[in-house]
């Protein structure tokens, strides 16, 4: 297997991996059942149980939170190769370039949010969120101005729906601001958009590649 097909399969890899986690970890939860509208998503690795969070007091007590943790650890492994893999496949040009790196600070930013989950190291955990909201939503829009590339310029579109919708979920998330889906829901908005377009971005590098070898 070529570096692009790896870097592309690491990505593919990603986002049911962290998916799947979300699900299985919230799912051990009892007293309170985890809720995705009302609880973040980083409540799931906190390893205490308690009253948590004085802007929007709940209780949180996630019995697999090393799971949790542990499944970040990999979805940032998994992101971070899948740029490094796929670097020269994603063209060349200013846009391509802070795509890839604006992407390779968020992965940074699941394996921050692991290493320090927020009630062990609240002021870490946020600039982990930081990096994975700001950076990895404007990471997608940067790509959608990546008209040279033979990867990110075929997927320009997408690129620009999924950054704008990252981009308006993390403002409305910051504000509290739940639009009927809970302030959980909204973290959601924020946060997946980009695992989607990693799975959106493997897909096409798997494509230009096929399509450059049968030519």
């Amino acid at each position: 297997m070529d570096r692009d097909r790896l870097g592309a399969t690491c990505w593919l890899l990603a986002t049911p991996l962290f998916l799947a986690a979300n699900v299985v970890v919230g799912l051990a939860w009892r007293q309170p059942p985890f809720s995705w509208a009302t609880n973040n998503i980083s409540d799931l690795g906190n390893v205490t149980c308690g009253l948590w969070d004085s802007t929007r007091p709940r209780p949180v007590c996630s019995p697999w939170h090393a799971g949790m943790n542990g499944a970040m650890t990999a979805t940032a492994v998994l992101l971070a190769l899948g740029v490094l893999l796929t670097w020269p496949a994603l063209g060349r040009g200013a846009a391509a370039t802070v795509a890839r790196l604006f992407t390779l600070a968020a992965a940074a930013g699941y394996a921050l949010a692991a290493a320090a989950p927020a009630d062990v190291d609240e002021n870490r955990h946020f600039l982990a969120a930081l990096l994975i909201f700001v950076l990895g939503n404007a990471g997608m829009v940067a790509a959608a101005a990546a008209r040279r590339s033979p990867v990110l310029g075929g997927m320009r579109g997408a690129s620009l729906v999924l950054g704008a919708t990252g981009v308006a979920g993390v403002a409305l998330f910051l504000a509290q601001v739940d639009v009927g889906i809970g302030v959980g829901g909204m973290e959601r908005v924020a946060v997946f958009p980009m695992l989607v377009w990693t799975v959106l971005a493997g897909v096409r590098v798997l494509r230009t590649g096929r399509d450059r070898r049968l030519s």
